[in-house]
């Protein structure tokens, strides 16, 4: 199987933040990666903008380490690279180096802003990208999340950006939508007639969606303890996960089509009582600093951790709980959407035990793909004895000979260059989310409830466990 790489028009990219951790991490060598596969050319330039100032030779090294860093080798396309890559010395909320950049972009390419700065520079971006005339009718301008802290929040920020920008031309990113697996997901459901005959109450069980990080918040504590896993996993990247999972097909695969589906299950989503939460912050073990001490506030109530059963209430997924869990420091880097058929309603063989129903576990990291465990006949003579096997398909196994996988930020920064929102969040989208979480950590603090201890390097606190043990069921191994 080839993949094809479908060029794009040449482009013009402001990147603000552009000697930042992200725009080293992923950005840049996101971007190269599409160079590299000549997905555009010489014809397009890329504009790094930050506060700093540097010489076009200075930032285009600084540019060059990263990719170094990141796997690229020295050779005559990293060079051809940085020829297309600019350096912008400005001041976001002043008016230092606004001119050079007006002088600096062009009229006849694709002109995109990709904002990789705190969202307290939103606001004051787009107003200046628009009355200096930076931005015409067909730009684009990309946000990272967080969107907003809150409803109110996300509502202000909503109105700063579509003061200056219309919703066409706003792309709120979240690199989860960019996974091969997550698109798979909608593939799977919508291009086979296999399993969305089955994709409901009547056949599901439950759903499990897992995002496991190992890492601690060590270095962005301080950040972190303004937000914690619901603010920062669950409202946004779970949510997504929730959404391609129990939405409905729309009716075509264009971006509104999609976004529409999406918010009808975040509406349809009941208000979680504080029982059917657990929450857990990890604590210190020998050598091993805890989430107090990484945060810097003995006092701290902020969940690293975070285990809640949902309920979609709507005809299709009536009485099917999708179970979410995400936390740090957990065993292992694990995110994956677990789908639980209901077992058999009738065992027709003798002297064997009801089999578990089928479960198709989708893969997001760390190696994407799908694996589908199956009941079989335990192989040999002796009777009739059942076995679990494993239909699997690891993406990077299966496709060989395909391009290599897209990085998911590789491929959201091509979709905004094409003008294409399908993987990216709408403002209303964004504000039905709040809407569902802000009662939810509201009653924590209302309550003033204090997240459980749990160890590093395990599966989350022991209230996570009951939360499942009640309903007779039991959670996904993490590794």
């Amino acid at each position: 199987m080839v993949s094809r790489v479908i060029p794009v028009n040449s482009f013009d990219l402001v990147l603000f933040g552009a000697t930042g951790d992200l725009a080293r991490r992923k950005i840049w060598p996101g971007l190269y990666h599409r160079f590299v596969a000549g997905q555009f050319d010489q014809s397009s330039q890329i504009l790094g903008v930050s506060r700093s100032e540097h010489a076009r030779a200075e930032f285009q090294d600084i540019v060059r380490q990263s990719l170094l860093e990141a796997g690229a080798g020295d050779d005559a396309t990293l060079t051809g690279f940085l020829d297309l890559v600019d350096y912008i010395s400005l001041d976001a909320a002043g008016d230092r180096g606004w001119e050079a950049l007006t002088a600096a972009v062009r009229d006849d390419a694709v002109r995109a802003f990709y904002l990789s700065v705190a969202p307290r520079f939103f606001g004051p971006i787009a107003r200046r990208l628009k009355d200096r005339g930076i931005a015409t009718p067909d730009s684009r301008i990309v946000v990272e999340k967080p969107f907003g802290h809150d409803l109110a929040s996300a509502k202000e920020l909503n109105a700063e950006l579509r003061a200056c920008f219309q919703e066409h031309q706003i792309y709120r990113i979240d690199h989860y939508l960019g996974k091969e697996t997550v698109q798979n997901l909608m593939a799977l459901r919508f291009a086979n007639s296999l399993f969305e005959p089955l994709w409901n109450a009547s056949h599901i069980d439950h759903v499990q969606i897992t995002v496991s990080e190992s890492l601690s918040v060590d270095g962005r504590g301080e950040y972190y303890d303004q937000s914690g896993a619901m603010r920062d996993m669950v409202q946004n990247h779970l949510m997504q996960l929730l959404c391609l999972t129990a939405m409905e097909p729309p009716s075509k695969f264009t971006p509104n089509a999609v976004r529409d589906e999406k918010v009808k299950v975040i509406e349809a989503l009941e208000p979680v009582p504080m029982s059917d939460i657990a929450r857990g912050q990890y604590r210190k073990s020998g050598d091993q600093a805890g989430y107090l001490e990484h945060a810097g506030n003995p006092d701290s109530a902020t969940e690293s951790f975070i285990a809640m059963k949902v309920n979609v209430a709507n005809w299709r997924w009536a009485g099917t709980p999708f179970y979410l869990r995400t936390g740090k420091c957990l065993r292992e880097r694990l995110s994956e959407i677990a789908v639980f058929f209901r077992a058999p309603p009738h065992m027709i063989f003798p002297g064997t035990e009801t089999p578990q129903g089928n479960v198709l576990v989708i893969r997001l990291q760390p190696d994407e793909g799908m694996t589908l465990h199956t009941t079989i006949k335990d192989p040999g003579p002796g009777g009739m004895r059942l076995t679990e096997a494993s239909l699997d398909m690891t993406f990077a196994d299966s496709l060989k000979g395909s391009e290599q996988p897209q990085d998911a930020y590789e491929r959201l920064i091509m979709d905004v260059i094409r003008g294409d929102q399908t993987l990216f969040m709408r403002g209303d989208e964004v504000e039905a989310a709040w809407a569902w979480a802000d009662p939810i950590i509201e009653g924590w603090s209302e309550r003033r409830l204090k997240p459980q201890p749990y160890d590093v390097g395990g599966s989350g606190p022991e209230d996570a466990l009951l939360l499942m043990h009640r309903d007779e069921r039991r959670w996904r191994p993490i590794g």
